[in-house]
């Protein structure tokens, strides 16, 4: 995969926003808060220049710091946040799935390696976060289980193509996270996010407010509050709510349930 800047770049405008609390509400949404982005950002910008030689045999496998190991750790910080046990199994299965429609498209359309006959008619990073990003949407169904899946799914494809020389016995290069893969995972994330929030607020919107099967009562309560939405007909005991609805007390009521 090569490799082009705009990644880092969008990571530095991630920061921005972060830092000045425009992106608050979707970090609320995945159980992050700004220190916690800020550093996991920081991470990926300096472990990006740190690669780890994991053998020097026929096949020479490396791992990139910023752009598998720290990837791969905020992916599990942020699948530790999820609110049921099926988002979790959702977001895992949408993540072999992304990796595996990545590399069909990439042995059908692509020809990196001497096993694939494709044709480079387009730079492959612009098709892998789109392909990554919708198939983790559309399984997972979630904020959270979107960014896992997509992150997973771009660095799951990085473990299977050494898997491939391995096997094969043929000499190779593999970095994985490397190059333009740190790339790929930032575009494959956000977009996956994006889109997640996208159809997630058009949908809560059209229903009225957030979806209220499968839901507590006091997550449901503050949620359409802060919403501007009309309150649940059964109003949440004076023991369920502890204190005014808010920012702050929404993100933690959040993570007891799933995103829409």
């Amino acid at each position: 995969m090569a490799g082009f800047p705009i990644g880092m770049i969008l990571l530095l405008i991630i920061s921005i926003l972060i830092y000045f609390g425009l992106a608050q509400r979707v970090l609320d949404r995945m159980g992050l808060t700004d220190k916690v982005a800020l550093g996991f950002i920081a991470a990926i910008i300096i472990g990006s220049f740190i690669n780890i030689p994991i053998t020097t045999a026929r096949v020479d496998l490396s791992v990139n710091v910023g752009g598998a190991l720290i990837p791969v750790g905020l992916a599990i910080y942020v699948l530790s946040r999820a609110g049921t046990l099926w988002e979790k199994t959702r977001a895992l299965v949408a993540a072999v799935a992304a990796a595996a429609s990545i590399f069909l498209i990439n042995t059908r359309l692509f020809a990196h390696d001497p096993w694939q006959h494709g044709t480079d008619f387009i730079d492959p990073l612009y098709v892998y976060p789109l392909i990554a990003g919708g198939i983790a949407y559309l399984i997972s169904r979630s904020r959270r289980g979107a960014f896992v899946a997509a992150t997973l799914g771009v660095v799951l494809l990085d473990f299977y193509d050494a898997a491939i020389l391995f096997a094969a016995g043929s000499p190779g290069n593999i970095a994985v996270g490397g190059a333009g893969v740190l790339d790929t995972i930032i575009f494959s994330g956000v977009f996956a996010v994006l889109l997640a929030e996208l159809v997630g607020e058009t949908r809560e919107r059209l229903q009225g407010g957030p979806r209220d099967e499968g839901h507590s009562r006091e997550l449901l309560h503050n949620l359409k509050t802060l919403q501007g939405h009309k309150p649940i007909n059964q109003p949440a005991r004076k023991d369920e709510l502890h204190g005014t609805p808010g920012a702050k007390g929404i993100s933690k009521l959040e993570r007891q349930g799933e995103d829409n």
